[in-house]
């Protein structure tokens, strides 16, 4: 199935085509939104849609270049799905970015008076309808979201939709390690021989 899955790209991906593949992140659902069908590569004989490589690898270079440029200290990751759980704080431990991984907490971006206020000027979520309250707490004060979505996802109150498999584990480790790694190259100046980390150190065998 892989091999009838691989996409003839000509431009430089992030990383190679084959580990996009590895981890299913153009695996999509049976169900695909009218936001998401612009990023739909094909759709399989069993009814899942499969997702354009190329456009996840395109939005994932935009989603790093987007958090590089805002101070790591005011970009919050939200991750309501457990599956994100690993891939989300290895991300927040080679980049200082703030996670929660878990239950987002109410308010902490709109009421001033909490002791865990936070000025925030980016958003990212690994999913807008488990972390539609995060999302909603964003677009009440303006800030920016990125959000990881899957075919069946909605784009409301989504500034950068990043398409791709939003449920795999494996997935999801692999797209944290693709934005730390960016991240740390654009901000760090660091080369892909002298990261702190490697892909096996976010994406499980």
């Amino acid at each position: 199935m892989i091999d009838d899955e691989i996409q003839q790209t000509t431009e430089d991906l992030l990383i190679p085509q084959d580990l996009y593949l590895q981890v299913g992140i153009h695996i999509g659902t049976k169900f695909k939104t009218k936001d998401m069908q612009r990023f739909i590569y094909k759709t399989r004989s069993n009814g899942l849609s499969v997702l354009n490589i190329s456009m996840i690898d395109e939005r994932l270079k935009a989603a790093a270049d987007l958090m590089s440029k805002v101070n790591k200290d005011e970009i919050i990751v939200c991750c309501r799905r457990e599956n994100g759980w690993k891939g989300a704080k290895k991300f927040q431990k080679y980049t200082g970015i703030k996670v929660f991984a878990g239950r987002y907490p109410p308010g902490i971006l709109t009421n001033t008076s909490l002791s865990t206020f936070t000025e925030t000027k980016l958003m990212l979520v690994v999913d807008a309808w488990p972390d539609r309250n995060a999302v909603k707490d964003a677009s009440v004060i303006g800030v920016p979201v990125i959000a990881l979505c899957d075919t069946n996802n909605q784009a409301n109150n989504i500034d950068l939709v990043v398409p791709c498999n939003n449920k795999g584990k494996k997935s999801l480790e692999l797209i944290f390690y693709i934005l730390a790694k960016e991240i740390l190259k654009n901000t760090q100046k660091l080369t892909e021989e002298n990261l702190p980390f490697t892909v096996e150190d976010f994406v499980e065998e």
